[in-house]
């Protein structure tokens, strides 16, 4: 049926985790893909500052033009599901130089659409970009890296995803002021042309393993353990988006920030982010499960703190500094779960994780802005503090399972019980 037998044998101890080609082309790879996330994210999130031109140009009204943003996430979705059994016999190398061709083709139909259907088409592309490199990311880092350098190399990617959504917001306003909408998106194609450069050069080939139906990204859900993990991280993004898509909206009208003042401490939200992105690819090897709880325990706190400290200014920057540095972690952390729960078949669960996160995302963002339009700021961040709450909840479920299995008389504590713990998963035991 698809699903590895427990053989007693850690799996992330077999072929599938050894790392192709040498460390330091390894390594320059990762810098590489650290350049697609960049420039994939700030692709998938420069319309947000540019939708009054583009609505002007293109004679929509903003609503329409934002739909730009919705078509490349139901396209990523798709994706992200069904691009690993489609592709399952393509070198993992050749697909991802087809995903950067095809996000460089997406940034000049994009900026010379002479209509709003053209334009939709070159954001489909971008969908399916970020829906086919984030569902593989997991699995190719695994082949790059040795096994105890992947959360670092996940958290560099992590990092390069953190830093563009920072900058691409104001970067895009900024370039459209001079070149235009079209220009800013013009911008893109030769950051892709470089990445495609770099990763043609970098880049060691990496034979599909095959073997994947249709159903194999819905089909590791019969694993021990992932259901509860992929519910966590799905509950973990409902409850951040719920609350992170309108921080503005907050800012302005509860805390009474300036334009100035509002873009600074998005910033530090952003610089802040880059930095827990940096700090857990030194904690997350040993002290996984104790993270995968914490992190959403420590979000709730936070929202909490934000209803109650929102209209200091000084107290907010702080609490959203302390949010930015744990919520971009966070994904780093399900990241390296993922390669520790499914070694052999990383890609068929990155897929599950993607199009998990990106209908939390949507969720989340949904259910805040129904929640923040009829009941206000304190209930919508009241209810993320809850289900983020029920996150660390089911994180607490997936990694107890390990630690009942684990003998009384033997059983370890600190890093060593989560270093068992990760084992165990890897086992299919836990």
């Amino acid at each position: 049926m698809g699903v590895m037998q427990n053989t007693g044998t850690p799996i992330a101890q077999s072929s599938v985790d050894q790392p192709t080609g040498s460390p330091h082309s390894g390594w320059s790879a990762v810098f590489a893909l650290t350049l697609c996330v960049a420039t994939l994210i700030a692709s998938e999130f420069m319309p947000v500052s540019l939708l009054t031109p583009i609505a002007s140009d293109l004679s929509l009204t903003e609503g329409q033009a934002g739909q730009a943003i919705a078509v490349s996430g139901i396209f990523a979705v798709i994706t992200s599901l069904f691009i690993s059994s489609i592709t399952q016999r393509v070198d993992r190398r050749t697909l991802l130089l087809w995903l950067t061709a095809l996000m460089l083709g997406s940034g000049l139909i994009v900026a010379f659409a002479p209509n709003f259907g053209v334009m939709i088409i070159g954001r489909a592309l971008v969908g399916v970009v970020i829906g086919g490199f984030w569902s593989m990311s997991a699995a190719i880092v695994m082949r790059l890296v040795a096994e105890d350098e992947v959360p670092r190399a996940l958290g560099l990617l992590n990092g390069g995803n953190a830093l563009a959504v920072t900058i691409a917001a104001p970067l895009g306003s900024f370039l459209g002021q001079f070149i235009g909408w079209r220009g800013a998106f013009f911008c893109v194609v030769p950051l892709a042309a470089l990445t495609f450069a770099w990763l043609f050069k970098t880049l060691p080939s990496m034979p599909a393993r095959g073997g994947s139906g249709p159903t194999a990204a819905f089909r590791v859900l019969r694993r021990c353990g992932v259901p509860r993990g992929i519910m966590a991280v799905s509950l973990l993004f409902i409850g951040q988006f719920a609350l992170f898509t309108y921080l503005r909206p907050f800012l302005e009208t509860v805390t009474g920030v300036s334009v100035s003042t509002l873009s600074l401490i998005l910033l530090i939200l952003g610089l802040s982010g880059l930095a827990g992105t940096y700090l857990i690819g030194f904690l997350v090897g040993n002290r996984l499960y104790g993270l995968l709880v914490s992190m959403p325990l420590a979000m709730a706190a936070i929202a909490v703190g934000l209803i109650a400290y929102g209209s200091s200014v000084v107290a907010t920057t702080v609490l959203l500094a302390l949010w930015g540095i744990i919520a971009t972690a966070a994904p780093v952390g399900w990241w390296t779960w993922l390669s520790k729960v499914l070694p052999d078949d990383a890609e068929a669960g990155g897929g599950l994780m993607v199009a998990s996160i990106q209908l939390a995302i949507t969720l989340g963002a949904s259910a805040g802005g129904l929640l923040f339009d009829s009941s206000g700021y304190q209930v919508t961040f009241a209810v993320s503090a809850t289900i983020l709450c029920a996150s660390a909840f089911m994180a607490f479920l997936a990694s107890r399972g390990a630690r009942k299995d684990a003998p009384a008389s033997s059983a370890p504590n600190g890093d060593e019980a989560d270093q068992d713990q990760d084992a165990r998963f890897a086992r299919g035991t836990g």
